[in-house]
């Protein structure tokens, strides 16, 4: 029944509203509800059953499910989605300075594919606000963790400022990674995003390269203890260049790959074309990225030493979805897109079918 309300909601309500509208809408919805008390029913509704527990990159996860980047961008919400019962929450992405975005409309549905077109353009409140917000929040997480409570592990994904030109790249990287590190229990490097202008190329290996080592040399010297890394891909990289960032990775003993980040492409949708091109650029996400997820996925596990870990998100929108990338070799899986379809219970229905698997 809460389903089916949220989708009458959604086809009567949000679905008439700006995407980007919405989106605050839900959020500041999940943030008052959380004031009120209702976080704590829902955390009693939605707490991921122990037999989920995943270990992952020296952390523990309530879940191995969790909310990708791109949801949260500035750490505003992390305990209210927090009671919703995900494994995790991948806060950001933030850029060394506040930054407005992309010029409005940026957000777009695409109803018939449940898929989304975005071109936000990492709009944040820089990384020194969003520390800020993460510091109070794990006084929170940490006085809930000593009660028993669930809580989730908080990583924190760092993209490129766009002023600041490709040259600069590795310093605009480490603003972010100094004010985060401390406050993240892990990192991501976002090289994927198709929405900053350059940023891309920052996936070639001889760019990666310097920029991982950077990171990882800064994370380790303000932090009292390890952070993991991990960077995130574009599912439009070819073979070859999945496989030279797995060797980079094993070559660097880097923590984990995030795979796969949106996508330029536009093959595949039911959307009619017309559409799609009205809409113009952005980063595509849903259902429609899901078989080239899986391809990376496994191309990644076959290529990764075992020691690393494969996050994958990219179209996975049910509980089957989320198993199968686990049978092919994730260690995490995270969604995002589905949630703006399916609402704040989709969540609880995800972790009650691994569950279920786990159980059997």
């Amino acid at each position: 029944m809460p389903a089916l309300l949220y989708r009458l909601a959604f086809r009567t309500v949000l679905s008439r509203m700006d995407p980007e509208g919405a989106h605050r809408l839900v959020v500041r919805g999940l943030r008052a509800a959380h004031r009120l008390g209702a976080g704590r029913v829902l955390e009693r509704l939605s707490r991921p059953h122990p037999q989920l527990e995943t270990e992952a990159l020296g952390v523990l996860f309530p879940s191995p499910f969790g909310l990708a980047a791109g949801f949260d961008k500035g750490a505003t919400a992390v305990l209210p989605l927090a009671s919703l019962g995900f494994g995790h929450i991948e806060v950001g992405t933030v850029t060394g300075q506040a930054q407005p975005g992309s010029p409005r409309p940026r957000l777009f549905r695409l109803v018939q594919d449940r898929a989304l077109i975005n071109r936000m353009g990492f709009n944040n409140d820089g990384a020194h606000e969003v520390r800020e917000r993460l510091e109070a929040t794990r006084r929170h997480v940490e006085r809930l963790r000593s009660a028993g409570r669930h809580v989730p592990v908080i990583g924190v994904n760092l993209g490129k400022t766009k002023a600041v030109p490709l040259e600069g790249a590795v310093e605009d990287y480490l603003v972010s990674t100094k004010a985060l590190a401390p406050v993240a229990d892990y990192l991501v490097v976002n090289v994927s995003s198709p929405n900053t202008p350059g940023l891309r190329q920052l996936q070639s290996i001889e760019a990666l390269r310097p920029l991982l080592m950077a990171v990882r040399e800064q994370a380790d010297a303000v932090s009292e203890q390890h952070v993991p890394l991990l960077v995130k891909i574009a599912p439009d990289l070819d073979d070859e260049d999945v496989d030279a960032v797995a060797g980079l990775v094993s070559e660097l003993s880097l923590d984990g790959v995030i795979a796969t980040n949106t996508t330029i492409s536009r093959q595949g949708l039911r959307t009619p074309p017309a559409e799609v091109e009205r809409i113009g650029a952005g980063g595509l996400s849903g259902p429609v990225l899901a078989e080239r997820s899986l391809e990376v996925l496994a191309r990644l596990r076959r290529s990764l030493p075992k020691a690393a870990a494969i996050i994958s998100v990219g179209g996975a929108a049910t509980g089957d979805d989320v198993a199968r990338r686990l049978e092919h070799g994730a260690d995490l899986v995270q969604g995002y897109t589905a949630f703006v379809y399916e609402g704040p219970l989709w969540v609880r229905r995800i972790n009650r079918a691994l569950a279920v698997r786990a159980v059997d």
